[in-house]
């Protein structure tokens, strides 16, 4: 019996691991990685005391503080189940099952899928959801980034460095992302910006070699060797069934971190809370494992 287990091992996650290690805290921490969304970013400029830094350099850097604790800790395995069960929570995943006293979810989100003919025969063939995990195998090549936020225009500026030439498909009229990336976007020479553009189909043999979008009302077929899907991110939420959440599946919390169920906290991009950056995660994730070790206290 734990005091605390903690789902997820991205900023949230990692933050309230460390909360909970100086805490003194018996604790278990259940991932299916380390690093989270962190570790697929590209060049990072917001984080407070790097005025620079790659997503995969600051994930090794959480993972690095996490690990000079000692943690329990069960990765790669997935969580299937919570329930809480009169005092204690079970959490059951792909590998076993665990009980404790508290739960801080931090599971995060997961990559949105186009639902086009050819995505899932050409996933991992020339179509992927990670720029900066696949991007450098595309050196050279001529490719098609989809979306038109954040994470859209991130793949672009990392592929801008790598690739050809870049198709960004947006299926507003506008791009919707940060100005100071939209407007590094617009000022690239290798990128074609296509609004109002909806994918159609993903083509190939064996491999991807194009991709058929509706823009302005005309179809196009545009040879590309490479496909990065960013249309957003789908909340890790769906093990936690009796946990009230939002229509778009985030769990609801409260200003300290607290679900519906007691003794169960969530914290980081799978709420809902305002804004999914990695500051707000980190600090959602030390105000979750704070609020876990004052609710034991007071039953204690």
């Amino acid at each position: 019996m734990y005091d605390l287990i903690i789902i997820g091992a991205g900023p949230a996650g990692i933050t309230a691991t460390v909360y909970a290690a100086r805490k003194k805290m018996d604790f278990l921490v259940i991932s299916g990685d380390i690093g989270g969304q962190a570790a697929w970013s590209g060049d990072i400029e917001n984080y407070t005391g790097y005025q620079f830094i790659t997503g995969p350099e600051l994930a090794s850097k959480f993972e690095e503080h996490m690990r000079k604790y000692g943690v329990a800790m069960k990765e790669p395995e997935s969580v299937l189940d919570l329930k809480k069960v009169d005092d204690k929570v079970v959490v059951k995943t792909d590998k076993g099952q665990y009980e404790s006293k508290t739960v801080i979810i931090a599971s995060g989100k997961r990559s949105r899928e186009l639902s086009v003919p050819g995505e899932k025969e050409f996933k991992n063939k020339g179509l992927t959801y990670c720029a900066t995990c696949d991007g450098p195998l595309f050196a050279g090549r001529d490719v098609a980034v989809i979306g038109g936020g954040n994470s859209a225009l991130d793949a672009v500026l990392q592929l801008m460095k790598i690739a050809r030439r870049i198709y960004l498909i947006n299926i507003v009229s506008h791009l919707t992302g940060d100005p100071v990336m939209i407007e590094k976007v617009h000022e690239s020479e290798i990128v074609t910006v296509m609004n109002n553009a909806r994918v159609l189909e993903i083509t190939g043999d064996g491999m991807v070699s194009g991709i058929k979008v509706r823009c302005d009302g005309e179809e196009k077929a545009l040879p590309v060797g490479g496909i990065f899907v960013e249309i957003g991110l789908i909340p890790n939420s769906h093990f936690a069934t009796d946990i009230e959440k939002n229509a778009l599946g985030e769990i609801k919390v409260d200003c300290h971190n607290r679900t519906n169920i007691p003794g169960i906290f969530a914290a980081g991009d799978v709420t809902d809370v305002p804004e999914k950056q990695i500051i707000i995660a980190a600090g959602e994730g030390s105000k979750a494992s704070l609020a876990a070790f004052k609710y034991l206290n007071q039953r204690r």
